[in-house]
Parts: C-alpha cells; structure tokens; sequence
C-alpha cells in the first residue's frame, strides 16, 4: 500500500538548517524550563514521599483539598487529573510504614469536608528517599546505555565496525564505574558519558552511528522538555514511554539509512545529498503508514484510556511525532554534514601545487 506516488522529490535535505533551528530552539526552551522550574516534576517513583489518588463526586479544588487536609498533611502538592472526572493525585514528602491507617485518616478528613460517600481514596503508595534516589540513578543509566548500545548496533549493521564500537563502549563503561565509585554526581557523569560517545562515533568515524544516537537524544530531550514544559509528574511510567519511544525512533531511522545504503551501492558518483534526499522520499510512504497507524492508537489511549494511562500516552504521542521527524530531519543530515566536515579536510590536507 503507497500514500505517495513513486517519483515524489520533496526537498526535505535542503529544509535541513531550518530543521536544526526548530530542534534546537526546541531543546533550548526545554532547557530554560527545566532551570525555571528547578528540575522535573519528579513523581513518588524518583523523588520519594506518599501519593495518594483521591476521587470526589462533587467539583472542589486544589487549594479546597489541601486546607480539608491541613491537620494532617502540612506540605503537598495536588494536581488534577483527567478530565472531567474530578480525580486528584496529592503528592507528599510524609513517609509512614502504616499506609493503611494513613489512607483511613485521609477518607476520614474529606468525609469531614465534603460529606461521606462523596469521596473515595482509591490508592495510596509510599516510596522511601533512598529507594527514590535509586531509581532517579538507574533511570538515567537505562536510558544511557539503551543509548550506547543502539549505537554499538548502528556501527556493526552499516558500518561494519564492530570490534572499534565494542571497544569504546567497553572503555565508556569501565570510565563511568570508575567516576560512579569515586563520587561523581550521576547527572554530571551521564551527560559527560554521552558527549564523549558522540565525541568517539565522530572520532571513529562512525556516521551512522552518530546520526542515530544524536536523533536519539533529540527525541528524548523534547519529550523531557515538553513534560518540564506543561509541569506534568515524570514517573516510571513515563521512563517506560521514554525507552519505547526510543526503539520506535530508531526503527525508523533505521529503514531511512537502510534506503541510503543501498542507493548508494546503486549510484555510488551521485551526490550524497541528492541520494539522502532521494531515499527519504522513497521510504515516505512506508514511514507516514507506520507513525500514522502507531499515532492513532497512542491518541486513542490518551483520549480514552483514563487517568492511569494517561501521561504514559503523552510522552509517546510527542515521542512518534519527534522520532518521525528527527529521522528526516537529524538522523539523515548527520551523514551529510559529516561527508562535507571529512571532504573538507580531505582538501585541506592536500599539498597545493606551487606555480614556477
């Protein structure tokens, strides 16, 4: 099944510089948000303390609930969710072993408030600020090493570098258990890690690998961004949305580079540019099929799927709709900026012929 007609030549290659404006405007927004706002919105999962989801049957708001709540919880942070469904998370720094007694003191307060059966505690759950901690350390490492790795696969599949990519993970991983045992912030150390590995893809000549993984982070960071941006809670599941999204991405960028490799065996004297632009019109059919079929699904679960499901569908719908583009837009580019970087040393290193 084709949406486009064979023969189409959108000039997507020559769009590219507008594209690296709007990504990185993206990303720098994000950014600023990030600092604004001192951080994600971390859920229970990463930053610790208790959630408690709260149903009403009538409407009432935040600030109603946290004064029905004052005796019992001096500190909390309550957000609204779904739409319509008068549902509530409130979020605490109280960590309590007897959780049981702790949600029947909270049905007893709001049934003070609002009056009995006209509000339901529907779940209550504690996580310790070590166990927090943990998981914001291992969240960070999962999605580097999902990273690192695609990058291994890159170089091996298209490149035939195995061994060199094996080699520099293998190095990457003993450095960062290195600094991991002598103290250094996981953050810090995490995004080092990631701008060394960019560093040794350009170094090692490692194009496609390079192509991949910056697409990667593109996509990550936008989504993180977008999630900083409308200040909703950045839990497990969200990390979850984060890994899929990352497969789902690279799947697509994979069959973009699949195309170029093979038109390039073709017409190897052909530009390279007329050959990445000719490759992604070819696959767009294929690409427009797969991301809109996946982002119909995805909306579908946003709309409809509840509360539950919620913020895990958001974080993939603005994944498919960044993972679709940065293969068009980053992943494919890469390969092109890296040929012009390597033919202009080429040329600078040649001796220039002196006139007698």
């Amino acid at each position: 099944m084709e949406l486009i007609k064979p023969g189409i030549n959108i000039n997507f290659v020559g769009m590219r510089f507008k594209a690296c404006i709007l990504s990185c405007t993206l990303i720098l927004l994000g950014v600023a948000v990030l600092f604004w706002r001192g951080g994600l919105n971390l859920g229970v999962d990463f930053a610790g303390g208790t959630l408690i989801q709260v149903q009403f049957k009538q409407s009432t708001t935040p600030e109603d609930i946290r004064k029905a709540l004052k005796d019992q919880i001096a500190r909390s942070t309550i957000q609204e969710i779904g739409s319509g469904e008068n549902e509530f998370l409130i979020r605490t720094e109280v960590i309590t072993t007897g959780l049981q007694s702790f949600a029947q003191e909270i049905q007893q307060n709001l049934d003070a408030v609002y009056g009995k059966d006209n509000v339901s505690v529907r779940r209550v759950e504690m996580v310790g600020p070590k166990v927090g901690h943990d998981l914001r350390q291992k969240a960070l490492f999962a999605i580097y090493y999902a990273l690192l790795f695609i990058a291994i696969y890159i170089s091996g599949r298209f490149e035939f570098k195995w061994m060199s990519s094996a080699i520099m993970a293998a190095l990457l991983m003993v450095g960062i258990y290195l600094l991991q045992a002598a103290g250094v912030s996981v953050t810090y150390l995490i995004a080092g890690a990631l701008i060394i590995t960019l560093g040794l893809c350009w170094k090692l000549k490692l194009p496609y690998a390079l192509g991949a993984v910056l697409a990667l982070v593109h996509d990550v960071l936008i989504t993180v961004g977008v999630f900083a941006l409308v200040n909703k809670e950045f839990t497990l599941e969200i990390l979850a949305a984060l890994l899929t999204l990352v497969g789902f991405s690279l799947n697509d960028t994979i069959i973009v580079f699949d195309r170029i490799r093979e038109n390039l065996k073709k017409s190897r004297r052909q530009d390279l540019a007329v050959v990445i632009n000719t490759s992604i019109n070819q696959t767009l059919s294929r690409t427009i099929l797969t991301s809109g079929t996946v982002l119909v699904v995805v909306l579908s679960l946003f709309l409809w799927g509840g509360s539950v499901i919620h913020d895990f569908a958001f974080a993939l719908l603005v994944g498919i709709i960044t993972g679709t583009y940065s293969s068009i837009y980053v992943a494919s580019p890469v390969l092109l900026l890296y040929e012009d970087w390597t033919r202009g040393k080429a040329r600078a290193a040649k001796p220039v012929a002196k006139s007698v």
